[in-house]
């Protein structure tokens, strides 16, 4: 990726409403398949697999990909290789703020949860625009403040779903083992 290509606010207008979309499929599919006391039961599994999701994520994403494009122009080249780990750890204590959260508030806790995972993408990219990243990332250059908050919100939603889907899914597999063991 070189700093020819340009992020435009229309980009991620339009990458914001797929994520919107797909978020909405997620979450309908996810309120269905996950009923609050699987979430609740689910709590450190979920945890674990937000850790090793958001470093793997951006590990290769952010540190490898888009690091000399964009993230350079916010971070100091010392923290390249810190941030995954870090991240993860980060994001996974975030997710285990809002699932706690989530069983607090009158209304579905999986939905909550993932919306809550919302917020921190709005929150974590906030603080990344302060640090200038849309006026320093030659990439981004150009690309309105609102534009990034929205995409990074609906994007952060599809992050949590994935990261429940997934926990879901060896919960799942787990149980299917532990069944056919004691057969």
């Amino acid at each position: 990726i070189t700093d020819d290509i340009k992020v435009t606010s229309e980009m991620l207008w339009r990458a914001a409403l797929l994520f919107a979309i797909i978020d909405i499929v997620l979450i309908t599919i996810l309120t269905r398949l996950v009923k609050p006391q699987v979430l609740f039961n689910m709590k450190w599994n979920l945890i674990i697999v937000m850790a090793i999701f958001f470093c793997l994520l951006f590990g290769s994403i952010m540190s490898i990909i888009f690091w000399d494009t964009v993230y350079s122009y916010v971070f100091p080249s010392w923290m390249r290789w810190i941030i995954p780990p870090a991240y993860g750890i980060l994001f996974s204590l975030a997710g285990l703020f809002y699932w706690w959260v989530a069983f607090k508030l009158p209304a579905n806790p999986v939905m909550i949860f993932c919306i809550l995972g919302g917020s921190w993408g709005f929150l974590t990219h906030f603080i990344a625009i302060q640090r200038g990243l849309l006026e320093k990332a030659p990439m981004l250059q150009g690309a309105s403040s609102i534009s990034a908050l929205t995409i990074a919100t609906f994007e952060f939603i599809f992050y949590w779903s994935i990261c429940l889907g997934i926990t879901l899914l060896i919960e799942y597999l787990r149980s299917k083992l532990i069944n056919k063991k004691n057969q």
